[in-house]
């Protein structure tokens, strides 16, 4: 059985997430032998009797060939922790989901995202900057990342699409199980520019509490998020929230102060979120205006052996340049200089405090494209 059933079977598991399922994996060494373990050896691995319980009584209960066989047949993909296109910027949160259900297809352009989000409830104000900024963004080459909600997310998502952009939708249901029904027709348009995705398996249904989780896979997989209108109850202002615990910038629109969709807004701005007065803000912010040499550079070759030489010292875990500098035994200023050449190229990321992370992998001398 393809070792993926059983990474599917523990997300059907309630109360099983990433911190109790890499405790698992942790004890057992893979999913299978952590699924057929004994419930005496699961205490062991400190799950509780209740969850205990809950898994043996799914296992049980499922054909776990079966359910993969089925989500295949629905052209649905499945990504893990252990896949190559698993998203890099996505691994790197806390708690980050153990499995993906994906319909489209992911790119190695989508490590340039911003996600845009925002009241269900928009204003006409809130439409025109909504629609402005996310053509702007998919226009110059940035996908556009949001929930398929109504109101701003499906605005966001719709722009995108018209200018000619990728989009990424995150959902709070099962990727079959498309919600709002009257998104449907953007959603299938987004699997031809992009893709949909959630951590909940198939046929999920969106349940009120599915959302705010949700919201940390928005942010995640984003390099900033901007909120367009909130009120002060918004489920917006869980995406910056959690934005702003992953590390990620946040920008807020800033609002009529008697608006109630503006309250959320300014009161972000208030606690120290970037005022976002022009789309082009966003692309100086994150130094995205030079995103389409970025693009093109990663098609480029390792220039040498010494981008060989820091890629292979160089992983998902963030390394200080110092320490870069022992293992390569290379001068501070070549692997400084050369470290700067290879982010242009999307080969490596700068984390903060000089420490980097590879962002794919290279096979062969050729970077791996996911094109």
């Amino acid at each position: 059985m393809d070792d993926k059933s059983y990474w599917i079977g523990f997300t059907l598991v309630k109360g099983i997430g990433a911190v109790r399922f890499q405790r698992l994996l942790d004890r057992f060494g893979d999913a299978e032998s952590a699924w057929k373990a004994a419930p005496a050896e699961l205490a062991q691995a400190g799950l509780s009797r209740k969850l205990i319980e809950r898994l043996v009584a799914m296992r049980d209960k499922v054909d776990l060939s079966r359910i993969l066989d089925q989500i295949q047949s629905k052209e649905i993909q499945v990504l893990t922790w252990m896949d190559e296109t698993y998203p890099q910027r996505l691994k790197e949160i806390e708690q980050p989901p153990p499995v993906l259900y994906l319909r489209g297809g992911l790119s190695a352009e989508d490590e340039w995202a911003v996600a845009i989000v925002g009241s269900r409830r928009v204003t006409a104000y809130g439409r025109q900057v909504t629609g402005e900024i996310a053509s702007f963004l998919a226009a110059n080459g940035v996908t556009v990342i949001s929930g398929l909600a109504r109101g701003v997310d499906a605005i966001a998502h719709k722009a995108a699409l018209k200018a000619g952009g990728r989009t990424l939708a995150v959902l709070g249901s099962g990727v079959d199980r498309i919600y709002p029904p009257e998104n449907r027709a953007v959603a299938e348009q987004i699997i031809t520019q992009g893709a949909i995705m959630s951590d909940y398996a198939p046929g999920t249904p969106p349940e009120a509490s599915n959302f705010p989780p949700r919201n940390r896979i928005i942010s995640g997989l984003s390099m900033a998020v901007v909120v367009v209108e909130a009120g002060e109850t918004s489920g917006a202002l869980i995406t910056a929230e959690f934005a702003a615990d992953q590390g990620r910038e946040v920008f807020a629109i800033p609002g009529n102060i008697f608006a109630p969709q503006s309250k959320g807004t300014n009161k972000l701005i208030q606690q120290g979120a970037l005022p976002l007065l022009s789309a082009n803000d966003i692309m100086q912010r994150l130094n995205l205006t030079r995103v389409g040499q970025h693009k093109a550079a990663c098609k480029v070759l390792p220039a040498d052996n010494v981008e060989s030489m820091l890629l292979d010292a160089l992983g998902a875990e963030p390394l200080h340049i110092d320490e870069i500098r022992n293992q390569t035994d290379l001068p501070v200023e070549k692997v400084s200089s050369t470290l700067v050449m290879m982010e242009l190229k999307g080969m490596v990321r700068q984390v903060g405090n000089m420490q980097y992370v590879a962002v794919r992998e290279v096979q062969s001398g050729y970077l791996v494209d996911d094109e």
